[in-house]
């Protein structure tokens, strides 16, 4: 059902109209889009991460997108922002720290605790593969106008920030 057309019908072109169908025809094009895109975008991380180490797993690219925004991290809030158990997160980062590609180092405000951070090595190689993926990006919407590219970049940060309501 791709390259659904929300205008098409005539139906549903109030907030919360359904058209006598009971379906909303704005929202149910926005779901559909969604989990394409969700659908690709957890192919993708798969990829990358396997593209930073053959041997990581598709989770292990957002940890390196979060680190390398964040800087350095204790497990337990890396583990709240991804919605996963401190016992899942714990496994990922030694995961990671058997790689080289991060470190843990002691809390200076809680010796009990430990921060973890990227690696030289585990930077350069996140840098690489987001920039190639930069240029995916760039050569797919090559026909957009920026003022598009802005607007996209804009409306999902907006959804972004919603759903940390």
């Amino acid at each position: 059902m791709r390259g659904f057309d929300v205008h098409g019908s005539g139906r549903g072109s109030e907030p919360g109209a359904a058209g006598g169908s009971g379906v909303d025809h704005e929202f149910l094009a926005l779901e559909l889009e969604l989990a394409v895109f969700l659908r690709r975008a957890r192919a993708n991380s798969g990829e990358m991460a396997r593209e930073v180490h053959p041997e990581l797993e598709a989770a292990a690219y957002g940890l390196f997108v979060r680190l390398e925004s964040a800087g350095r991290q204790r497990a337990t809030d890396l583990a709240s922002y991804f919605g996963v158990g401190k016992a899942t997160m714990s496994r990922q980062l030694r995961a990671l720290e058997g790689l080289g590609l991060v470190a843990r180092e002691p809390d200076p405000a809680d010796g009990r605790a430990f921060l973890v951070q990227l690696t030289d090595e585990g930077l350069d190689r996140f840098r690489r593969v987001r920039d190639a993926r930069r240029d995916r990006y760039v050569r797919k919407l090559a026909d957009w106008d920026r003022a598009e590219v802005a607007e996209l970049a804009r409306l999902l940060h907006h959804l972004n920030a919603r759903a940390e309501d």
